[in-house]
């Protein structure tokens, strides 16, 4: 066994292979050299300098030793200044500043060729911020030792302002392409439309990492296959890849819309055991996947756990409840709001929205009036076509048609069918022909009438014994068969028929 230092640097003049630097490394450890500063200095240059070497493993060995010296500190910046990292070879000459090391006539060169690089690649990415793609391209062009990342900067420059035709052309031209060169292949894919290219090129990849399963995943998320990203989200815990925060919000909206809260619950403990906390953006999408999914008890234990709630948060839950019919509940909810009122949690009209269909689905016609009017006045909110179709459908379901009606022609927007539809429906509950005609009448106006408003004025001449209008009314009337969507083998399923043709009968 070697033991001596001569032997040793004997043995490592022979290493060629990174394997081999490897033995050398642990047959110094375990002959008690590791503080030998000869040998460390070369361990690192055989590891940072050769084509066979690994920077990262330099890195490390460098990390351990707290005895800084000219050698080594000249070493790793003179394998960063080269490499993908430029940056950690002005880290490593700030630390040598700190440190008191020596600097030498090595140093300077190789500093600055990293400054150099630092700053041609800030440059491309300032520049293409600024839309100025022409002087971003004029300061690539003059780099005389262009890297990856100097390519992957200007290729990206090009996607961000949607000159796909330069970017592309850029990619043809690329000497080497790294991982992320290949996510942004995908995210151009992506970008497109073109989710099977995307697919192809992912396949092809030999390394990937987050931001690759994130792309393909949102890619998938984007053009609504959902079952897809979730089969990509097994295949990727199986290969033990860690999810970032925007893959797991991905993949929260793809349970949220496929109704997989089984997958979703899955998720959630995935969240717990790497630590993430349920709030913020991840906290939103968490509660709105539960709420969707109809398990409103997980969704107000995600919500009641929540340190700080944002006003999305709020209006997530409040949305929640009300949807579910549970509207004394998002009134309470809608109260602390107030009463709690901060910077980032004011009611803004997604909150009063939820609180008008609390109202609605409650009949409860004086709150639903004092919600709207503090929302106008004390709140100096706008009310839009949602906030209006609440109050309609709150008083036409209350049986206040005439200021229902009166709410209609007072929107500011263009008609809008559905105000006139939700009328011509209260109408129908409450047989009022008059009104029922008048809706039925602005509602032509506007689009040819569907199965369904020919069937609900049909009912209303029913109910006022008018059978030979109704009878005219429901000729030719077809109607669509429904489906329903439920879960599956903790997958949602749904195989809803074609939709349906709403091309109404006029006479």
């Amino acid at each position: 066994m070697l033991s001596n230092p001569k032997q040793i640097v004997l043995f490592l003049q022979k290493v060629s292979s990174l394997r081999e630097l490897k033995q050398a490394h642990a047959l110094i450890t375990k002959s008690g050299l590791i503080s030998h500063t000869f040998l460390l200095n070369k361990v690192v240059i055989l590891a940072a300098l050769p084509k066979w070497g690994s920077l990262e493993y330099a890195s490390s060995v460098f990390g351990t030793w707290e005895a800084r010296n000219t050698i080594l500190c000249n070493t790793m910046i003179r394998a960063y200044s080269r490499s993908l990292f430029p940056v950690e070879a002005i880290h490593i000459y700030n630390e040598m500043c700190l440190r008191s090391v020596r600097l030498d006539r090595l140093t300077y060169p190789f500093v600055l060729k990293a400054l150099r690089r630092v700053c041609a690649n800030s440059l491309i990415v300032m520049y293409s911020q600024l839309g100025r793609l022409a002087d971003a391209r004029r300061v690539f062009d003059q780099m005389g030792d262009r890297t990856v990342a100097s390519w992957n900067a200007m290729i990206a420059a090009y996607y961000r302002r949607s000159d796909l035709d330069s970017a592309d052309s850029l990619l043809q031209m690329m000497p080497e392409k790294n991982v992320v060169s290949w996510n942004t292949v995908i995210a151009r894919c992506v970008r497109s439309g073109d989710i099977g290219a995307a697919r192809k090129v992912f396949e092809g990849m030999l390394e990937r990492d987050a931001a690759s399963w994130n792309s393909i995943i949102a890619g998938y998320i984007q053009v609504r296959d959902y079952h897809s990203a979730l089969q990509l989200f097994n295949k990727m815990q199986i290969q033990r890849v860690e999810p970032t925060e925007t893959t797991v919000v991905s993949l929260l909206h793809a349970c949220t819309e496929t109704g997989a809260l089984e997958i979703g619950r899955q998720l959630h403990r995935l969240l717990q055991h790497e630590g993430f906390k349920a709030e913020g953006v991840i906290g939103n999408a968490l509660l709105d996947m539960y709420a969707k999914c109809g398990n409103l008890w997980l969704a107000r234990k995600v919500f009641d756990e929540m340190p700080m709630k944002h006003v999305t948060h709020w209006n997530s839950m409040i949305m929640a409840l009300a949807v579910h019919g549970c509207s004394e509940e998002a009134l309470r909810l809608f109260s602390s709001m107030e009463e709690a009122s901060s910077e980032t949690a004011k009611p803004n009209r997604v909150t009063f929205l939820g609180a008008l269909l609390a109202c609605s689905h409650q009949g409860l016609v004086e709150e639903g009036r004092r919600i709207f009017n503090a929302m106008v006045q004390r709140h100096a909110i706008e009310p839009d076509i949602k906030h209006y179709g609440c109050m309609v459908d709150l008083l036409s379901r209350g049986g206040f048609l005439q200021e229902a009606n009166w709410f209609i022609r007072a929107t500011p927007f263009r008609a809008n069918p559905v105000l006139w539809r939700t009328l011509l429906a209260a109408c129908c509950r409450h047989g009022n022909v008059e009104f029922a005609e008048e809706a039925f009448r602005e509602l032509c106006q506007i689009e040819a009438p569907g199965d369904g408003d020919l069937v609900l004025l049909s009912n209303v001449y029913a109910e006022a014994r008018r059978w030979r209008d109704g009878e005219v009314i429901r000729w030719g009337v077809s109607k669509q068969p429904g489906f329903s969507q439920i879960e599956l083998d903790e997958e949602g399923q749904a195989s809803p028929p074609p939709p349906p043709s709403w091309s109404g009968l006029l006479s």
